[in-house]
């Protein structure tokens, strides 16, 4: 896999994420489960023994309030690694659960913290997603906290469209991607109601800068939409190619 996904990576460890990266895919090989969508995978607040890899599909990391209100915190795509806290506490303060059907593989945390205390690679690895899911979180805490919606939206279709070309399962240039969510579940992420987020697509869709039908995204005026999203973006979603789409290599489409 190429270590292009590696957000903000110290060139000097570049070989040895890639190292790990190929070691932790041989130590959960062959120990894959297919879930159903709305699986809950990892109960909130219990003590949960594995780590995980998302092969197909996608998942979210989600805290439901007792009134039912819920807040899904961090959406999981193909390729990423997740659950590494599952080394280091004894109880996973929220869920984790699949958005839709998914295929997953998983690592007992004692069998990973072993490797992870004798292979610089694997800790390496943990370590970068540990630093990656804070680098996401810290640009979703601000866009809750100072975004107006359709600023989160565009921010939202950024960041997958982004995290799916670095790790290539679209093309950097690609203005179309899969994205399986319902209205519900991009309210309980964008922090709005379903009825706003209807109004938020329907502003997009009629500006021509995004469509989003049956599952899927179609990118009309990618400058707009980088345009929308510019105030939350970080310094890397603002300069990393897969980010920017065709604005950064110089080809129109």
């Amino acid at each position: 896999m190429s270590s292009e996904r590696y957000a903000l990576l110290r060139p000097e460890l570049d070989e040895s994420l890639a190292r790990g990266e190929v070691k932790i895919a041989r130590l959960t090989k062959g120990v894959t489960c297919e879930l159903k969508p709305r699986h809950v995978l990892i109960e909130a607040d219990t003590d949960h023994p594995f780590v995980y890899r998302l092969i197909e599909g996608w998942a979210c990391r989600v805290r439901r309030l007792s009134d039912s209100r819920a807040q899904s915190i961090l959406i999981f795509l193909p390729g990423d690694l997740f659950a590494v806290k599952s080394m280091f506490v004894r109880r996973h303060p929220d869920a984790v659960q699949t958005l839709t059907r998914a295929l997953v593989s998983r690592i007992h945390y004692k069998d990973l913290h072993k490797a992870y205390s004798s292979d610089v690679d694997i800790a390496n690895r943990c370590t970068w997603q540990v630093m990656e899911e804070e680098r996401r979180l810290h640009s979703w805490v601000v866009s809750l906290g100072q975004g107006s919606a359709e600023e989160r939206f565009a921010l939202l279709i950024v960041d997958l469209h982004g995290r799916l070309a670095a790790s290539g399962h679209i093309e950097a240039d690609a203005l179309s991607f899969e994205m399986p969510l319902t209205q519900t579940q991009l309210a309980d992420h964008l922090g709005i109601t379903a009825v706003h987020v209807n109004r938020v697509l329907r502003t997009f869709r009629e500006r021509a800068i995004v469509t989003v039908r049956d599952g899927r995204v179609s990118i009309e005026n990618l400058p707009m939409l980088l345009k929308t999203a510019a105030a939350l973006m970080d310094a890397y979603e603002r300069s990393a190619p897969e980010y920017r789409g065709t604005l950064a290599t110089g080809v129109s489409r």
